[in-house]
């Protein structure tokens, strides 16, 4: 028995909590809400969505047709924020005057007893600049941009969320899909504690990369200049190699 969709599920509700209020929720205005609209919108959408999600035979179709990596996004389909607001203004407004308050300072203090704060999650950084990437990316995307055209660059792992969200212009031979399934042969040298130069060299070559940028400590076996390729800078304890053999007007 698939249980894949179940897990995905409960990654989805963290704690749990703010799940299963809207689950309260949902039924709540079953058996109270009157208007059809708000009724298809709050009551019968997620129901469809949720029996569609855990439904066994989608999620083998949709596992075979697209993947089951992305199965998670049919969840930020559920009007979570908009049911729970929308369910805590209806019981506030239906209780009488001397309750209101207290049950308006129980819902704010809800609120943060549901989640955790953002910002205590290891993954968390601080902005470095406006454009909310890593300072290296803004400075060797700006090295090697060539204005008027687009340059091709592999870069390493730490790389591929932030450069195709800075610069249009700097593109890569493998991008996201790479850290996801693992399966490309260049991505996984690129990130091989050993690197043969030779064979990285034959691999940029065929992907017609202009540079590659690899890490200081990146330990490789040979080395890249005897390949055509020239040490273009040191940015940020990263190495820019250029392909001498590619013209890219600079």
């Amino acid at each position: 028995m698939r249980t894949d969709y179940i897990e995905i599920f409960q990654k989805f509700m963290g704690g749990g909590l703010l799940v299963v209020l809207f689950l309260a929720a949902v039924i709540y205005l079953f058996f109270r809400e009157k208007r059809k609209n708000v009724r298809v919108l709050f009551i019968y959408l997620p129901v469809i969505l949720l029996l569609l999600y855990f439904n066994p035979l989608f999620f083998g179709l949709f596992e075979r047709i697209v993947g089951s990596e992305i199965y998670f996004r049919l969840l930020w389909l559920l009007p979570i924020t908009w049911v729970l607001a929308y369910t805590a203004v209806s019981l506030y407004q239906s209780l009488k005057e001397k309750w209101k308050l207290p049950a308006l300072m129980g819902l704010l203090l809800l609120i943060p007893i549901c989640g955790r704060l953002v910002y205590t999650n290891p993954l968390f950084s601080m902005a470095e600049n406006p454009y909310h990437v890593p300072d290296y990316v803004v400075e060797i995307c700006d090295d090697i941009k060539v204005e008027g055209r687009e340059v091709m660059a592999v870069f390493p792992r730490e790389f591929l969320l932030y450069v195709r969200q800075y610069s249009p212009l700097v593109c890569m031979p493998y991008g996201r899909d790479a850290l996801i399934y693992q399966s490309n042969s260049f991505y996984q040298l690129m990130e091989s504690e050993r690197i043969d130069a030779r064979e990285l060299a034959g691999y940029a070559k065929a992907a017609k990369c202009h540079y590659i940028i690899l890490a200081e400590e990146k330990e490789l076996v040979g080395s890249l200049l005897d390949y055509d390729y020239e040490e273009f800078n040191r940015i940020s304890g990263y190495v820019i190699y250029r392909d001498t053999t590619i013209y890219i007007g600079l």
